[in-house]
């Protein structure tokens, strides 16, 4: 009866923390183990004390303080020095800032949304066609979960109990490994259709595009610099960035009003704790888990069709697919985590980094696919094109990315050699 309850509110389209509390409180009177209810509100608490749980809002800050301190536009200049003069410039320019931008937001949808607002009028004005200026937009915003630092990446490091900075050098070569497809996307189409030419910037425009980024660049670098040299924690990295990202948007670049931080620290407060919300509820329906011995039950299953370590990422990650088309990816990173990872390691000996890395790439191409497709309808409302003219653009992204994650489940190193 309980996983019927459970379906039953995630198609009426419950909110996912809720449906994750309810169907705790209705197997516990279910099961007769009403006993468990006087623990229910400590179980709760007891999810959320971990220490890299406060990078999730310092990331997210971080981000506000990015958009309101004019950064995003230095750095698409900055990208123009490197890439604006080739024929069909400014769609590499767009992939070089989502890069950027990936190693400073941390969150697929606000950069789908920033980078949308920011580019796709510009590639638009210069003859670009809109569906393809969204669609490479609403691409880029997939960077986001594997370039770090990335929210997803965090909140599955607490749940699988593996070092956060781990997590995030796990990320590095399958986030420019993605970017490169992403690149050659962009070359094929340029191609066939062909692009615009791009001009490059003289001498001394370069120059001053480049000098004037150079304090917003600070903030990636103390990131994935504090992180890879062991210097400070992944929330450590979080705090400096967000304190940097203040006094840059402050004192230098003069974009970034005092009277501001209010405003961003309560959009800030409000979108943390929708997430740190469902990490409480999700270790409430641990008891579901632990007592129904899904794991267990699906490693037999599973183990039954096969042994091989690859093949069982590949129904994992057609599990993902159809997961991340109805369930946002945070909220089914929570959900499937505690599922899938004990048989991932225990039965088939499988990286936890290897695993964290497929699975939060796999997930947020729901973002981009109906019938949820939060991250499509952003770019769509952003670039006042419709979500099926960005899909007909979209789709050899998305096929760049499935073949990026064949290459993931089947080479572990390309997520672990770093670490």
């Amino acid at each position: 009866m309980t996983p019927l309850i459970f379906a039953f509110k995630l198609l009426i389209a419950v909110p996912v923390a809720l449906v994750l509390a309810l169907t705790a409180i209705w197997y516990i009177w279910e099961s007769g183990n009403t006993v468990l209810y006087d623990s229910f509100a400590q179980k709760m608490f007891s999810g959320l004390e971990n220490y890299g749980l406060l990078a999730i809002p310092l990331f997210m800050l971080t981000g506000e303080m990015m958009n309101e301190g004019g950064m995003t536009r230095r750095l698409i200049n900055a990208a123009r020095v490197f890439v604006g003069g080739f024929r069909g410039g400014l769609a590499y320019i767009n992939l070089l800032t989502n890069m950027f931008m990936a190693a400073i937001i941390g969150s697929a949808t606000a950069q789908i949304a920033v980078m949308a607002r920011a580019m796709t009028p510009e590639m638009e004005k210069e003859g670009y066609d809109t569906g393809f200026a969204a669609a490479t937009t609403a691409a880029g915003g997939l960077l986001a979960p594997v370039i770090p630092p990335s929210m997803m990446f965090v909140i599955f490091g607490v749940l699988a109990q593996v070092p956060i900075g781990d997590m995030f050098l796990a990320g590095i070569l399958p986030g420019l490994m993605l970017a490169t497809a992403f690149a050659l996307v962009i070359f094929v189409i340029g191609v066939m259709t062909g692009f615009p030419k791009g001009s490059w910037f003289t001498g001394r425009e370069a120059f001053s595009a480049l000098l004037y980024c150079l304090p917003a660049a600070l903030i990636p670098c103390a990131i994935i610099g504090g992180v890879l040299f062991g210097i400070a924690t992944p929330t450590e990295s979080a705090a400096i960035a967000s304190l940097l990202a203040f006094l840059i948007g402050w004192l230098i670049y003069g974009e970034l009003k005092p009277g501001t931080l209010f405003g961003m620290f309560r959009r800030t407060a409000v979108n943390a704790s929708m997430i740190i919300f469902m990490i409480a509820t999700a270790n409430v329906f641990g008891w579901v888990i632990i007592y129904e011995a899904l794991p267990q039950k699906l490693a037999a299953l599973i183990t039954s069709i096969s042994s091989d370590p690859f093949l069982f990422l590949l129904i994992v990650n057609l599990i993902l697919l159809f997961v991340g088309m109805l369930i946002d990816g945070i909220a089914a990173v929570i959900l499937i985590t505690p599922i899938l990872l004990p048989i991932a390691m225990n039965d088939y000996d499988i990286s936890p980094y290897q695993f964290g890395v497929v699975m939060c790439l796999n997930l947020v191409l729901g973002l981009l696919t109906p019938p949820v497709g939060v991250g499509l309808y952003i770019a769509s409302s952003m670039s006042n094109v419709s979500p099926g003219r960005i899909l007909r653009s979209l789709w050899p992204f998305l096929l760049a990315v499935a073949i990026i994650l064949v290459l993931l489940s089947r080479f572990p190193l390309l997520s672990t050699a770093l670490i």
